[in-house]
């Protein structure tokens, strides 16, 4: 069960708080919760999982799309360790989690003991945006999960030798079975913030990226990725010699983080961290 905690604007934003040991706080994608992270949740033993829903999404409130930005985001982040009373975590960022990440080691560093990536770099790719573009905000087409998880094999490109069940259970994680269909468990007002957010010439996030230096780093890539390219990896590994990276086989954007080659990046950089 959730629980929550009032940020400083008034808003009630949910997290989950399981386990003991490291603290690691779960950063979730674009239009994602705390369960974005139930598939890794098992393999971590002796870390204490710290996952929340931003605001917007889950069971947190929905504020509006001019709230729904990566600083707020890491706004929101902060304070949620201030109610926990913690001075410092590492982050596993998922995709938009991972921005929030490098953002908060620009802005806070001395908050974070290291910074794991999970497809997602400075450089985003356009093909990849245009995907996110095309159903962010929107109700899927589909009146259950069963069919919606018969139809993903074909949607998600790029994703090899998934099992059915793991099908099934992404469904039921990411929509809510409502009476006409299945539904989004967002505010639909994040398209808005998104489509504005990348509005005009892209941002240079090279800062925010060298901003982690010195913080124990870790890159987990999709083999298949639309998104994080090759090229900019390349950089990435190039700026940061000493940063964990994994490539894993068969996945796109964005990896499940139970794959043997994401969990031994995940360990690797959890004793980095530890």
């Amino acid at each position: 069960m959730p629980q929550f905690f009032t940020a400083s604007d008034g808003a009630r934003l949910a997290f989950t708080d399981e386990g003991e040991g490291l603290p690691l706080l779960c950063l979730p994608g674009l239009t994602r919760t705390g369960a974005d992270f139930d598939h890794v949740a098992p393999h971590l033993p002796g870390v204490r999982l710290i996952r929340p829903d931003y605001r917007g999404r889950g069971a947190s409130d929905w504020t509006g799309a001019a709230t729904y930005t990566v600083p707020q985001e890491a706004r929101d982040a902060l304070e949620l360790l201030d109610h926990l009373g913690l001075a410092q975590v590492a982050i596993l960022g998922t995709s938009r989690g991972g921005l929030i990440g490098m953002f908060l080691a620009a802005i806070a560093k001395e908050r974070l003991t290291g910074l794991c990536l999970n497809d997602v770099g400075p450089e985003i790719e356009r093909a990849g945006l245009e995907k996110i573009f095309a159903y962010v905000g929107r109700n899927p087409a589909f009146a259950t999960h069963e069919d919606l998880a018969e139809a993903l094999p074909r949607l998600m490109t790029g994703f090899e030798q998934v099992p059915p069940d793991r099908w099934l259970a992404e469904a039921r994680l990411h929509y809510g079975q409502g009476p006409d269909g299945l539904r989004i468990t967002y505010d639909p007002t994040l398209r808005e913030a998104f489509l504005a957010a990348f509005e005009g010439e892209p941002a240079d996030l090279w800062p925010l990226f060298d901003a982690c230096a010195a913080l124990p780093l870790a890159l987990i890539r999709g083999a298949n990725s639309d998104l994080l390219s090759p090229t900019s990896v390349a950089e990435m590994r190039r700026r940061r010699p000493d940063m964990i990276f994994a490539e894993v086989p068969g996945r796109a954007h964005i990896p499940f983080l139970d794959e043997p080659e994401s969990l031994s990046a995940i360990r690797g950089f959890l004793r980095a961290v530890a």
